[in-house]
């Protein structure tokens, strides 16, 4: 099997071979390049964005033309899987490369160490201008001490109209006016263009289209009048009427909702357009690698349910696009699973530099460069606290482990055994086989796996008897 432990990455024969590939082709060594400048490296993500919400992947009345410009001009990973649906937990493997307890990093809320290795140092150790903007969620107010030069990080944007604050190196906070994804993007792009003769690190975090679902922007609501969105065929017919008791589904999804989040999924994409154009103005398109996805999906519905912190693919399944003109060969698609614990060696490699070590990861820069390398069997999924959460331990959703394999999808309680799905018959996830006996044989296959990844996370669940 395939999972990867903090001693057996990141150093396998193969990884040796490909990793001088990537770190070549991301030099500028194609027949084109110019000079021997690192690539710059851009990576958005947004909050709460599911796979299945664009129109290049299942909701072709959506308006998300520069997703799908992206998907056109670079790479898109179809089965990108945020392996804890959670907003810190995700950002501290992302940042990390490491396991949630690995980092002590199991719930919302908790403050990530300065201590550990991440993202921000790996890049301005290589001499690279480092900047992080926009919501942080990892505890405290500055990035500065986690490598990143320039720190401009977000609180209380959950309300997306002139209510957010961005906190500066000096003084105190600043509340502007306007919508806080084109006031973080802004920023952004001050960055760029401060930095455009130095390589550069970017990291923006966009807050939309987390809740507030109702303030998008009104030019974006007006191209959703009521029914133009189609719901999810595992959406139950008294949430697409407007009749469901919300108690029981934590948090609204009924249309107003429904359109607000897609409205703001339009509105990102839109920032992302204003990003590619300053790129293409400042003459840094071609040495530019820019990275879309986001930090877990949202139920919206599905399944009677809201928000995330669930095995379901809404939850767990996210855009992932990657576009660098000179690098990335446009129109690659890779199927394979590829987690967040894996973006760090990627983006590591891609830009020529060493993962740090005790990366739980694979380098998946091969097939972003057009080759392929090993697919991994499954991705370790999981919620393993709800203390911080929104109503604390009265958070409906149940804390599980679990695996995303490519073609099922398996998680246990604490206690028992609770779901596994077909993915390849059952996509929409309506046909629990959990107690079908046909399938015993794969249920303790898939369990004996579990066992397996949650060892090499160095987490210590007990996993139930199936």
């Amino acid at each position: 099997m395939n999972f990867r432990s903090s001693k057996d990455m990141p150093r396998r024969e193969f990884m040796g071979r490909v990793a001088g590939v990537a770190a070549l082709t991301a030099l500028g060594a194609s027949a084109h390049a110019q000079s021997p400048r690192k690539p710059n490296v851009i990576y958005a993500f947004s909050d709460e964005h599911r796979w299945q919400s664009m129109a290049c992947s299942e909701m072709p009345q959506l308006h998300t033309p520069v997703m799908d410009r992206m998907a056109k001009e670079g790479a898109t990973f179809t089965h990108c899987i945020s392996n804890y649906p959670v907003c810190t937990p995700y950002r501290a493997i992302l940042m990390t490369g490491r396991w949630p307890y690995q980092t002590g990093m199991i719930d919302n809320n908790i403050q990530l160490s300065d201590a550990l290795p991440t993202l921000g140092k790996t890049f301005k150790s290589a001499g690279y201008k480092t900047g992080y903007v926009g919501k942080w969620h990892l505890g405290g107010v500055r990035a500065e001490s986690f490598g990143f030069d320039t720190s401009l990080i977000w609180t209380d944007e959950n309300i997306h109209w002139d209510h957010g604050r961005y906190h500066p190196r000096d003084g105190k906070p600043v509340q502007p006016k306007g919508y806080n994804a084109t006031l973080m993007t802004d920023q952004a792009l001050q960055f760029i263009r401060n930095n455009k003769d130095n390589p550069f690190f970017l990291m923006l975090s966009l807050h939309p289209p987390h809740s507030n679902f109702l303030d998008p922007p009104p030019e974006k609501k007006a191209l959703y009048p009521e029914g133009s969105l189609p719901w999810r065929g595992n959406v139950p017919e008294e949430i697409q009427k407007g009749k469901a008791d919300d108690a029981k589904i934590w948090g609204k999804n009924t249309w107003p909702y429904y359109q607000g989040y897609h409205a703001h999924i339009s509105a990102i994409d839109d920032e992302l357009g204003r990003l590619l154009a300053t790129l293409s103005e400042l003459g840094l398109n071609e040495n530019t690698i820019v990275v879309y996805t986001s930090d877990h999906g949202s139920m919206m519905g599905s399944h009677g349910l809201g928000s995330k912190r669930q095995p379901y693919e809404e939850s767990i399944r996210v855009p992932f696009f990657i576009r660098g003109p000179g690098i990335i060969p446009p129109g690659t698609r890779c199927d394979a699973l590829f987690g967040a614990i894996d973006i760090l060696p990627t983006l590591c490699s891609l830009a020529g530099l060493s993962a740090p070590p005790g990366c739980g990861g694979q380098d998946f820069s091969p097939w972003m460069l057009g080759k392929t390398g090993p697919a991994p069997d499954a991705q370790l999924i999981m919620h393993i606290s709800k203390k911080n959460a929104s109503g604390g331990e009265n958070h409906p959703a149940p804390l599980f482990r679990g695996l995303r394999t490519p073609r099922y999808t398996y998680a246990v309680y604490p206690d028992k055994p609770w779901c596994l799905f077909d993915n390849q018959e059952d996509p929409l996830q309506l046909k629990n086989l959990i107690d079908d006996p046909e399938f015993a044989k794969i249920r303790k296959d898939l369990n004996a796996q579990l066992i397996e990844a949650l060892k090499n996370a160095e987490d210590p669940f007990t996993v139930p008897t199936v």
